[in-house]
């Protein structure tokens, strides 16, 4: 039974749970099984030797002038009876069988043992998904659920729910196909840890950029900022550092391989690439692409919560008015989000 005990110990350890920590918990386990057995009295020690394949349990007795407790405790008159050279402040031992545990006490040592490696899964799973916070991970989905429209993902030896609200607009998921999603965070205070992860949000399509343009994975090409409504649009700024490296055309690729790598992953979405300035006029006029502005004029206020907010007013050419502000003014409102400021669109008479 020992040699079979450190052999499982061994194979949790290749399964990513350390063996000093099992042992631990083993130990813990024994103890436990052992105060079951005599109604929570006496002190008791584990010995586990890895080398030797051994687990041995051992009582405890404390030699003392006067007995408080005959659970734990010994006279000296007792102990030498027991060994002679046995002294004050010696504590004798009594190694008891691990197989003559009673049935309760054994499930008692075995439930301490399950909770253990529980744990520890479970520590694993956070770990794991907390250096994978804010990156993408390819899952499988398992099922869709008819009811609620949520997807089940496969995401390596766990379970993930894509919820239906964090699911691109309109994409079509079927059973078993494979989908890249974007890890927003882990929730630990639940009984089981969940992966929240997400379709809809902007660090997808980040993600996506930085993994398929080799000039932002070398530093070269920056991301400066990201606005999105999932399903429709797509807004982002990028820059250089290298003057001779042009940041939307890197980002576009060889007749657009790049770009249209990327709008397939996300169902076909737009995508505006633009290039960010310091100069602000320049960066909203080119955040309000594909219209032409005439001129931008800046200004602060403060807003409903009494705090300083960025805004501007922009003037178009009036055929180019209804192409700034966008359908149901999506366009103005993404410039806005990726620019910061607030933007009043008038058309120039």
């Amino acid at each position: 039974m020992n040699k079979e005990f450190f052999e499982a110990l061994e194979q949790l350890e290749q399964d990513g749970i350390p063996k000093e920590y099992m042992l631990e918990k083993v130990e813990a386990a024994l103890q436990t099984a052992f105060k079951k057995e005599y109604n929570g009295q006496s002190n008791v020690r584990v010995m586990l030797d890895c080398e030797k394949k051994q687990v041995r349990v051992f009582e405890q007795w404390t030699v003392v002038e006067e007995v408080e407790d005959p659970t734990c405790q010994l006279t000296l008159s007792q102990a030498k009876a027991i060994k002679s050279k046995l002294k004050l402040g010696d504590v004798y031992e009594k190694e008891i069988k691990t197989k003559d545990f009673g049935r309760i006490s054994a499930q008692a040592a075995k439930m301490v043992i399950i909770q253990g490696i529980r744990e520890a899964e479970r520590q694993m799973l956070i770990d794991e998904y907390e250096e994978k916070k804010n990156d993408i991970i390819t899952s499988h989905i398992v099922l869709i659920d008819k009811n609620t429209g949520n997807a089940i993902l496969e995401i390596g030896k766990h379970q993930a729910t894509l919820l239906k609200s964090e699911q691109i607009p309109g994409e079509i998921l079927r059973s078993g196909q494979a989908l890249k999603v974007y890890v927003v965070d882990i929730k630990t205070d639940t009984k089981e840890p969940v992966i929240i992860v997400s379709r809809k949000h902007p660090g997808l399509v980040k993600r996506l950029f930085e993994l398929e343009v080799p000039e932002i994975q070398d530093g070269t090409v920056i991301i400066h900022s990201i606005a999105r409504e999932a399903g429709s649009r797509t807004k982002i700024s990028v820059w250089s550092r290298n003057k001779d490296v042009d940041p939307i055309g890197s980002c576009i690729g060889v007749k657009g391989m790049r770009k249209t790598n990327i709008t397939n992953e996300i169902a076909g979405e737009k995508i505006d690439i633009i290039e960010y300035s310091e100069n602000p006029e320049e960066f909203i006029k080119a955040a309000l692409s594909p219209a032409q502005v005439v001129e931008v004029s800046l200004s602060t206020g403060v807003n409903e919560e009494g705090k300083l907010e960025k805004g501007c007013t922009v003037i178009v050419p009036q055929d180019q008015l209804s192409l700034a502000i966008g359908n149901k003014g999506q366009n103005a409102r993404l410039a806005a989000k990726i620019t910061g400021y607030k933007i009043d669109i008038k058309s120039q008479f």
